[in-house]
């Protein structure tokens, strides 16, 4: 993941786009580009593997952009958000069924 973030870094610091990377502009990107990807499968269950992967690679390159603006540590946040929904959804409860955890 190191390698990512750094790559991600330079290839910002190299076009000086850092200061077009606010907070708020990183999670808006989050957003279009995410719709984007919805987008590919818009209209039936069938897709083209590599537009979809396109489209999740930009979704997951502004995701570590943001997490790095805020200095906020990947795996740490993932794993912690993972602690507390395991919480909502404990196997006995959840397993097999899509219900809200507040309706389990």
């Amino acid at each position: 993941m190191q390698k990512v973030i750094d790559e991600i870094r330079k290839f910002n610091e190299e076009r000086d786009w850092d200061q077009f990377h606010t907070e708020e502009n990183l999670a808006k990107s989050i957003s279009i580009e995410a719709a984007e990807l919805l987008e590919c499968f818009q209209w039936n269950s069938s897709y083209n593997r590599t537009e979809v992967c396109e489209e999740l690679a930009d979704v997951l390159s502004y995701c570590i952009m943001l997490a790095d603006r805020i200095d906020a540590d990947i795996e740490e946040i993932v794993l912690d958000k993972l602690e507390k929904t395991k919480k909502k959804y404990p196997v006995d409860k959840a397993r097999g069924v899509s219900t809200k955890y507040t309706k389990l």
